[in-house]
């Protein structure tokens, strides 16, 4: 039996979904830990592509056991659309299949509402970047202890109780502060008790059923959203997420005890990429980052947005690594390079006449660094149908080499393209306990 964790190392779009698909084929459960549905996971199956928002990505298979976890803030709409439409291309969702943890918390209509209605107010230089999906105002309520966890659908009495002090707070605040329209509160109840209704035979303590996995010696998979930049705590602060997106957070995220993990692998892009707003110090504005974009098909699964492109970031992936524990990478669009002349990597930054390993914790600075590159020779041959590492072209391994070095961690798994099948795996993290 081993607990793996996988997060993204970056600012999250790192190809987290296709290595969950990948290691789902030798876990037994897979729990989701953290975020909402502002993160999403594009997988290609045989040509076919599925998108997630909320649901483990482990789905796919049949024999698999899904859960999502306390720290995961459920839009209820959005949840029971992915259901539908993975219903639609032949994947069946059933409660057998998913178990939602009944201590996660609900994105409400208002909570969509006054995340765009405070974005909208902010000035242009002071914007975060927003997908406008109530994910902050969410966690905003739950730590102030005025959320609505799911399992409260389950129990009208509690559920117009919690939203009659809410929806008066919500309500003065759109209309006095944003100038916004209210929210009903029949409408916004009927409709939570309606989606109640609908889930609670998901509902469960995950907390439970992944210590009862763990003591019948299966293979747990912890599913992270976002990157290690983008943790609330610790990534280029305000221009995060509004949860914790490093590897402790399983634990906290779904109950699981912490000296259970086995190994945690960081997925990490062989170039950079961000979402909207904040620093990019790699960030490339010339034809190379262009070219990154258009053949890397760089535009957000949820949001359809571009993401700007950069070189390989040495500093980013090494904060990454002390701060998750990492014991192995997973590197994923090795194959968008090819045709690249001549690559780079920053292994350091320059702040002044200062040298910097880690990127610093003021916005400022983060915003003034100037990267120092490395540079080395790139290759021409297309490698979407390579299927051992050592048919790649030897420049292909020197660059997997020197990220080993500069981030000390080796490379476990390597994508050579998009589809399922286009994934060199070089050591199962579920084998090396």
């Amino acid at each position: 039996m081993s607990s793996v964790v996988v997060i993204g190392s970056q600012w999250g779009d790192e190809g987290k979904g296709k290595i969950v698909d990948l290691l789902t084929r030798y876990a037994d459960c897979i729990v989701r830990f953290q975020g909402g549905n502002n993160a999403g996971h594009t997988l290609v199956v045989n040509g076919k592509k599925y998108i997630f928002h909320i649901i483990p990505s482990g789905i796919l298979y049949q024999d698999k056991q899904c859960m999502i976890g306390n720290g995961v803030i459920i839009d209820p709409q959005i949840l029971l659309t992915e259901i539908a439409k993975l219903a639609e291309q032949g994947v069946q969702v059933t409660p057998e299949r998913l178990m939602i943890s009944e201590n996660a918390h609900l994105i409400v209509d208002y909570h969509r509402r006054l995340d765009q209605a405070q974005e909208a107010a902010r000035s242009s230089e002071k914007r975060i970047g927003t997908t406008g999906r109530g994910i902050g105002p969410c966690y905003a309520d739950k730590v102030s202890r005025t959320g609505i966890k799911i399992g409260d659908l389950l129990d009208e009495t509690l559920l117009r109780e919690k939203l009659d002090s809410a929806i008066e707070e919500k309500n003065f605040l759109l209309t006095k502060r944003y100038g916004a329209e209210p929210v009903d509160f029949d409408t916004v109840c009927a409709e939570l008790l309606g989606y109640g209704e609908k889930l609670a035979p998901y509902l469960g303590n995950v907390s439970v059923a992944l210590d009862t996995a763990r003591k019948q010696g299966r293979n747990l998979l912890f599913e992270g959203a976002q990157g290690t930049q983008l943790d609330i705590d610790h990534g280029t602060y305000p221009f995060v997420t509004s949860s914790n997106t490093v590897a402790g957070n399983a634990c906290n995220g779904t109950g699981f005890g912490p000296t259970h993990i086995d190994g945690v692998i960081g997925i990490v892009k062989a170039y950079t990429t961000r979402v909207g707003e904040g620093p990019f110090p790699t960030e490339l504005h010339d034809e190379v980052g262009a070219a990154l974009q258009q053949k890397g098909g760089e535009f957000g699964a949820t949001t359809g947005r571009k993401r700007r492109c950069g070189w390989f970031d040495g500093v980013v992936a090494t904060d990454a690594v002390r701060l998750n524990g990492l014991t192995g990478l997973a590197l994923t669009k090795l194959d968008v390079l090819s045709g690249q002349p001549l690559l780079k990597l920053a292994t350091s930054y320059r702040l002044g006449q200062t040298s910097l390993q880690a990127m610093p914790a003021n916005i400022a600075q983060a915003r003034a660094v100037r990267p120092v590159y490395e540079e080395m020779p790139g290759w021409q041959q297309e490698i979407g149908a390579v299927r051992s590492y050592n048919d790649l072209p030897v420049e292909a391994r020197d660059y997997i080499k020197r990220i080993e070095d500069i981030s000390g961690v080796e490379a476990v798994i390597v994508s050579v393209g998009p589809d399922r099948e286009e994934t060199l795996l070089l050591k199962n993290p579920f084998e090396t306990k």
